[in-house]
Parts: C-alpha cells; structure tokens; sequence
C-alpha cells in the first residue's frame, strides 16, 4: 500500500535534504551515476546501477516507506534529450 502520511512535495523535499545533510558526502564520487531510493521516515537507502532493482530492495526492508529516488551526483535522474546535469558540489 503506498504510503500517504506526505505529499510529493513534502517527499521530494525531505529526501532531498537528507542527501545533502547526511547521505552525499558518504556516496560520493564513487557511486556518482548510480541509482539511490531512499525512505524518508528512516533515511535507510539503497544504491543500485538500476533504479527498480534499487526500490524492490529498499521496499523489502521498508514496505511502508516513503520513497524518493535520484541518481547520485545529477540534478535529475533521466533526460529525454541532451545531457546529464551535474549537481553543485
């Protein structure tokens, strides 16, 4: 069942602070272009070359998460044209 205690504002925003706050500085650079899901009620993630194979891992420790996704060292996961954009350091 999904999990419906935030919006995917309120998702996108505490995932992305948990990245920055807690989680970057562990996984970079050597896991830059992965895949990484992470639950935002715990901060338990998981890292992966494939996001789907990242998000069944992670919901078999946490089938009630909140999930956010991202692909580690990017500012968006996939682009439909054009290049990848790297994040900020």
């Amino acid at each position: 069942m999904p999990h419906t205690q935030y919006s995917l504002e309120e998702v996108a925003r505490l995932g992305t602070d948990i990245y920055r706050h807690n989680i970057r500085d562990k996984v970079m650079p050597e896991q830059k272009g992965r895949f990484m899901v992470l639950d935002v009620d715990s901060g338990d993630y998981e890292i992966d070359d494939d996001d789907l194979t990242a998000e069944e891992a992670l919901r078999a420790r946490r089938p009630e998460g909140a999930f956010f996704g991202l692909r580690i060292g990017y500012t968006s996961a996939y682009t439909l044209a054009g290049r990848m954009v790297e994040e900020a350091a």
